[in-house]
């Protein structure tokens, strides 16, 4: 089984691109604190390759930027390729199935209102009796 779950903070702008064949790629690198401090009480990040496609690609590009937070839920895969010095590099990615925007979006942010008028206080006599034989329970 292949399946890797992660939730970390964008460290730069996604990369969105397209290949030949037209189908959109968005490449990000997501930081992931670790659940321990060094010797010196820091706590240290590991830096992971996602890789997402179509859809999700162009999503990510839309709406995502550097310090988001995202959780990822993909497969882990490795390729490799010839530098231009003609050495071997291996490259591990996590191939995204899906990604969770977790951090608020603005348009969600409360905006200044006009103070509105005071709610209308209520006194027992407004109070209606309750039956108990219409309760549900």
């Amino acid at each position: 089984m292949n399946k890797v779950i992660m939730i970390g903070n964008l460290t730069k702008d996604p990369e969105h691109t397209t290949t030949t064949s037209g189908t959109a790629v968005c490449k990000m690198t997501i930081a992931v604190n670790r659940n321990f401090t060094n010797a010196n009480g820091e706590r240290e990040a590991d830096f992971f390759n996602i890789v997402a496609w179509r859809t999700l690609a162009d999503n990510c590009a839309r709406y995502l930027e550097k310090g988001k937070k995202i959780a990822v839920v993909g497969n882990l895969q490795t390729r490799n390729y010839e530098d231009r010095e003609g050495v071997r590099r291996y490259v591990t990615e996590i191939m995204a199935d899906e990604i969770e925007f977790l951090t608020p979006t603005d348009n969600g942010a409360k905006k200044p209102q006009e103070p509105s008028a005071p709610p209308k206080k209520r006194s027992f006599a407004d109070m209606q009796p309750v039956d108990n034989d219409d309760l549900p329970f």
